[in-house]
């Protein structure tokens, strides 16, 4: 039988200087994690081959460095040869690829298993919470790039400013997200802990905000040096009152460890100044707009000050840091019309991004393409999904992205139960069933100045980059806009 191992047995046995030059086989080899670990591995000397259901962009990249890829997952790639085989959290018990591994008796871990063992190595940074942990976790790795520490990091994202997702770097700090699904994280002990906010989400597996919180406090816990929090959550609170590191908070305008004024937009920039405890520290600016963003960025100066890298190299690399990947990520804009991606699934990003547009476009017509993701996470927060988007100005629902969603869960709810609800809030709102269909169907209503916003976790990426096409072809099909 395989084994699954526990996190102290991967802390000795596994480890990159133990692989280098061994197979590894990554079972949903696509997943923002396994793909930034499947690149790390590379670097490490490792031969890397996996599966997935569907192609996607990060399957051709991770092709073009070497992996070998097949989106059959019905145990026919698998090699008794692996050494190691990794499973994302999604992997259920009944995988083919997964059962064959057991067949062939292989070591069978999890991504944040083998995630927590490479960051033993180092000096680890960790940045949990539910929203914002990707751009958190940019920002540190772009200021210690910035600074020459060359550090290792596991992103949930691309960044181009990085070069990608992953990179193992020669020096001596590990950066990484950590997910607070399946109690990922709890799998790390990194030396610095960043907490950005702690909600209630992922309800299909702790069922309450309190099992939520105590998994935090969790991974507060095993924090030894220095934990990163936003003040005035009252969730962080709960999660972080005995714990035994150093503790800062970060903040807009409250008392806090570190404290930003109020930014102001101005020039395609938020400009704030930051203030460290009682004293001045500097002026900052960022190109990503929101307030969001700001407070970001304030976890990222204080775990760089932690660090001890200087202001003014911090200063640069915030400023010229673009966000990552599916982050209110501006696509193109083409006769007028502006397409924007970003990753946003829960009420509270989907208003904080809807929001930052409003800032970042002034006076334009603003859509958002919703595809809401995960039928448990619609059907709870139903009616704030609808409140958040009632800050767009037209409203397009597609089908909800299934994602670990059991049979009663999926006839629970529907999109068309976001529409009607929309309706009676008298939000101008249309529901398009097929993901292939809603580029077309809003084309022809498009005018000169809209701002349109893909926005979901799943795959309504690809009505972004169908929706550029359209308008680039149509302008050379001499079809116009109206406005």
């Amino acid at each position: 039988m395989s084994e699954f191992v526990t996190a102290g047995a991967l802390e000795s046995g596994v480890l990159l200087s133990a692989l280098n030059g061994s197979m590894v086989y990554l079972i949903g080899i696509g997943g923002a994690g396994m793909s930034a670990i499947a690149k790390m591995l590379m670097q490490g000397g490792c031969t890397v081959h996996g599966s997935d259901m569907q192609s996607s962009p990060t399957l051709l990249r991770l092709e073009q460095l070497g992996a070998k890829i097949t989106l059959r997952q019905d145990g026919s790639w698998l090699s008794p040869q692996a050494k190691l085989v990794v499973i994302s959290a999604a992997i259920q018990e009944d995988n083919p690829d997964l059962q064959r591994a057991k067949g062939f008796g292989l070591k069978v871990v999890k991504y944040a298993q083998l995630l927590g063992s490479l960051m033993k190595e180092r000096v680890g940074i960790a940045v949990s919470g539910t929203h914002g942990k990707t751009t958190t976790t940019s920002m540190i790795a772009t200021i210690f790039r910035e600074a020459g520490e060359d550090p290792s990091f596991v992103i949930g994202g691309e960044v181009q400013g990085l070069g990608g997702s992953a990179d193992l770097g020669a020096g001596k700090y590990f950066i990484a997200e950590a997910c607070e699904y399946d109690r990922s994280f709890l799998h790390m002990r990194p030396q610095v802990g960043v907490i950005t906010n702690i909600e209630e989400d992922h309800l299909d597996y702790y069922k309450n905000l309190e099992g939520l919180v105590e998994a935090f406090r969790d991974f507060a816990r095993r924090t030894s040096d220095l934990l990163v929090v936003a003040h005035g959550d009252e969730n962080i609170m709960k999660a972080t009152q005995d714990v035994a590191c150093k503790l800062e908070t970060f903040s807009i305008a409250s008392p806090s460890s570190w404290r930003a004024m109020p930014p102001v937009f101005e020039g395609g920039l938020n400009h704030f100044k930051v203030y460290y405890k009682e004293d001045y520290y500097g002026d900052f600016a960022l190109r990503v707009p929101g307030r969001h963003n700001v407070v970001n960025a304030l976890a990222a100066i204080a775990v760089g000050h932690y660090a001890g890298l200087s202001k003014e190299v911090m200063q640069k690399a915030l400023k010229e840091f673009r966000g990552a990947s599916r982050r209110f990520q501006i696509l193109d804009t083409v006769r007028g019309v502006t397409v924007v991606d970003d990753y946003g699934h829960h009420p509270t990003e989907v208003c904080a991004t809807l929001r930052a547009a409003r800032e970042y476009f002034q006076g334009r017509r603003l859509w958002c393409l919703f595809q809401p993701h995960q039928h448990t996470r619609t059907r709870f927060f139903l009616n704030r999904f609808v409140r958040a988007l009632g800050e767009a100005d037209e409203v397009v629902f597609t089908d909800i992205y299934p994602a670990r969603d059991a049979k009663e869960a999926m006839e629970s709810v529907s999109s068309t139960d976001l529409l009607h609800e929309a309706q009676r809030e008298e939000i101008r709102a249309l529901y398009v069933s097929r993901l292939d269909s809603v580029a077309s169907e809003i084309y022809p209503r498009l005018q000169g100045g809209d701002v349109v916003i893909t926005m979901g976790a799943g795959d309504v990426w690809r009505v972004g980059v169908e929706l550029v096409s359209l308008l680039r072809n149509g302008h050379n099909n001499g079809q116009g806009l109206k406005g």
